[in-house]
């Protein structure tokens, strides 16, 4: 019994904490994208470094192989002279100084090796980082879609159809304001005899009860032609 209860603890502990990090999923990735941008910007660093070592070294090389060159010479003069120990001590120099010549090499086809191998897996990284990007702005959007989903049944979609219904009575409110406006108006129109006469003028019935701009030009077209 006791291993049961164990094991129903341990089980829980596990759920519980799953459940955390299924509610969390968006931050943990955020902060585990966050994590390989730095790695990756570490790793850039560290193949800066190594091509500046590898220049260092190219630079070391090209002394090694002139100082060899310029002992070579020397040695050839020394035997040509009949100086032998001389041209021997120079010999074990030049053996030496081509000991690391050869290492320095080495050296270059290491860290040529190694910028090579290091600049695939960058560039490997950040085209999967980048993939990381795009899916996580997906992600974003996907769960705030299911978010409004989930809420929808209850206080979103509530709020929607209260708001719509809002709108609706706002509207109706404003026709029926406008109606009786338009009513009221005719209303005092038609109880208006001055208002029915300037209606009946309007439409040609009578005399016009306005003087009319064209009236107006025509009388003082008269008046300055009487004058003339």
């Amino acid at each position: 019994m006791w291993k049961q209860l164990v094991a129903l603890a341990r089980g829980h502990t596990h759920e519980a904490g799953q459940g955390i990090v299924d509610r969390n999923a968006l931050v943990i990735l955020r902060q585990q994208i966050r994590d390989c941008a730095e790695a990756i910007a570490t790793a850039r660093k560290a193949i800066a470094n190594a091509v500046a070592q590898n220049s260092q070294e190219a630079q070391q090389y090209e002394r090694l192989a002139a100082r060899i060159d310029d002992l070579e010479t020397r040695t050839i003069a020394a035997l040509e002279q009949g100086r032998n120990e001389l041209a021997r001590e120079a010999a074990e120099t030049i053996g030496l100084l081509e000991a690391e010549k050869g290492a320095s090499e080495q050296a270059q086809k290491n860290f040529e090796v190694e910028i090579a191998r290091l600049k695939r897996t960058v560039t490997a990284s950040e085209k999967r980082l980048r993939d990381l990007q795009r899916g996580q702005r997906i992600a974003s959007a996907t769960d705030t879609t299911q978010r409004l989903r989930e809420t929808g049944a209850g206080t979103t979609l509530s709020t929607l159809r209260d708001a719509e219904k809002t709108l609706s009575r706002l509207r109706a409110r404003q026709t029926r304001i406008e109606a009786a406006a338009s009513a009221l108006e005719e209303m005092e129109q038609s109880g208006d005899p001055g208002a029915l006469s300037e209606k009946l003028a309007a439409a040609g019935c009578g005399a016009p009860l306005k003087t009319s701009a064209d009236a107006v030009l025509e009388r003082l077209s008269k008046r300055m032609n009487g004058a003339q």
